[in-house]
């Protein structure tokens, strides 16, 4: 009996699932990028009106990641944080674009994670559409969206304190502020623009 007879077998066994683990991984890391893709271009054709073919371009999305998540488990589910962000980001956009209740990270279906960073990435899309509805001339749409920006942000504000294990969280939450102040500023220019523009009107 040599020194390594009991090694050999485990480290075939350990190399054999460690094959396996790096093989899941290139797996993932190649195929969710279409996960974002998808998530993207929803965003775009929200933005543009076209909620239906956001809600499907979602619909694909999250078809796929329910695919990928059979083969991302334990570590491996790290790797389902980016994507599943995203679907936040434009799940959430497209049900604030409807008037409607965002969803939950249950009825989505991904990681706490992923959730908070997705709502936190869907503050800048907002500030987005917020601007587009003051340069279309609707003022009171973009009132009603910035409550929920800002309503938003003080929720997830406190969330800064896990900066450590929720990556980016502090500098996501930073930039959210200036986001924010920024929209707000702009409603408060183009809300005195219009009593100004009211005024003239009356008095002539």
């Amino acid at each position: 009996m040599t020194t390594l007879q009991n090694a050999i077998p485990a480290l075939g066994r350990i190399e054999k699932h460690l094959e396996k683990v790096q093989d899941a991984r290139e797996f993932l890391l190649g195929n969710t990028r279409g996960v974002i893709s998808l998530c993207s271009k929803a965003i775009i054709a929200i933005h543009k009106g076209d909620f239906q073919e956001g809600q499907e371009g979602l619909k694909k999305a999250d078809a796929l990641l329910a695919e990928y998540r059979k083969r991302a488990t334990g570590e491996l589910r790290r790797y389902l944080i980016t994507p599943e962000q995203e679907l936040v980001e434009a799940s959430c956009l497209l049900a604030i674009a409807r008037g409607k209740k965002i969803p939950t990270d249950k009825s989505l279906k991904v990681m706490p994670e992923s959730y908070v960073l997705g709502l936190l990435d869907c503050v800048g899309e907002l500030k987005r559409m917020i601007l587009d509805s003051i340069r279309t001339g609707k003022v009171d749409e973009a009132a009603r969206i910035f409550v929920i920006m800002e309503e938003m942000y003080l929720h997830l504000y406190t969330f800064s304190m896990y900066d450590k294990v929720l990556r980016e969280s502090r500098r996501k939450i930073d930039v959210n502020r200036i986001l924010v102040e920024d929209v707000r500023s702009a409603i408060t220019e183009e809300t005195r623009r219009a009593e100004l523009i009211r005024a003239l009107q009356e008095s002539g």
